[in-house]
Parts: C-alpha cells; structure tokens; sequence
C-alpha cells in the first residue's frame, strides 16, 4: 500500500514537472551536455599525464610511432577497433597488427594502469592528433574488456 502511495506521489510529481503550461516553472534537463564535454576535457588533461609517463617512449610525445617499428597513434585506423585499441592499453600486445596499412610486430608490455587510468589515455589518444571519437570511453566500458 505504501509503495503504490509513493509511485503515484512521483508520477504525479512527474507528470506536473512535465506538463506544466505555467510559464514560471523552470525546466532542467536531465543530461548536462557541458558537463559531459567537462568530464571529457578532465578525462584527456588526466590521461595526458598516462600517456606522458607510459607511451612516449614508443609513440612519441606526437603519437606518431616509429615507422615499421611502433605504430602510430595519430590518426590510426587500428583506433577503430575500439574494444581492442583498450584490450591493448589495459593488457598489452604481442603479434602482428595492422596500423594505416602498415605491419607492426613488436611488443607492448602491459603498462599495469588501473581502469580509470586506461580511459583516461584512451580518451586522450582518441581525441588528439586529429583524432575524434564521439563516445567517451569509461571506466566501466573498459572494465568490460576482459583478457
């Protein structure tokens, strides 16, 4: 009896928020975009930091990779393949992979980051040196990915 009490209290509660012709009623939206794009921005400026630490060395602080030997990041098509561009980062790579039509055989170790820190760097990489992704990876999407 209780629970129905309540449902109906925030259905109605509901319908009059969204129903309302008064003109002083103030509508929110229920998705912030700008805090997303917020997030994002904080996401890229903490993942800079991983990459700084963690890919340079190979990648280059350009994400251009050294030719034949370490694929680039800067506009990479391998990028694409979402689930496992963050396989890579969060467990390494070993075997061949083709990147923008060239063969890399080298091995990445795992760089031992944590999940939040492997979104962080995705997100940087994804969104950098004329890349642009339109979902932001999360924590929980790479928590997902699994070895």
């Amino acid at each position: 009896m209780k629970l129905t009490i309540l449902f109906s209290g925030v259905i109605l509660t509901f319908t009059f928020f969204f129903t309302s012709t008064d003109k002083s009623v103030k509508y929110y939206p229920l998705l912030d975009v700008s805090s997303a794009q917020d997030s994002l921005k904080e996401s890229m400026e903490r993942g800079k930091e991983v990459y700084e630490n963690f890919c340079t060395q190979c990648h280059l602080p350009t994400g251009e990779g050294v030719p034949g030997v370490y694929p680039p990041l800067a506009q990479a098509d391998y990028l694409k393949k979402r689930s496992a561009a963050i396989y890579a980062v969060k467990f390494g790579l070993k075997g061949a992979i083709t990147v923008n039509g060239q063969t890399y055989n080298s091995l990445m170790p795992p760089p031992g980051l944590y999940d939040n820190e492997v979104a962080d760097v995705m997100n940087y990489i994804l969104n950098t040196w004329g890349n642009k992704s339109e979902k932001m990876v999360t924590e929980k999407e790479v928590s997902a990915v699994e070895e």
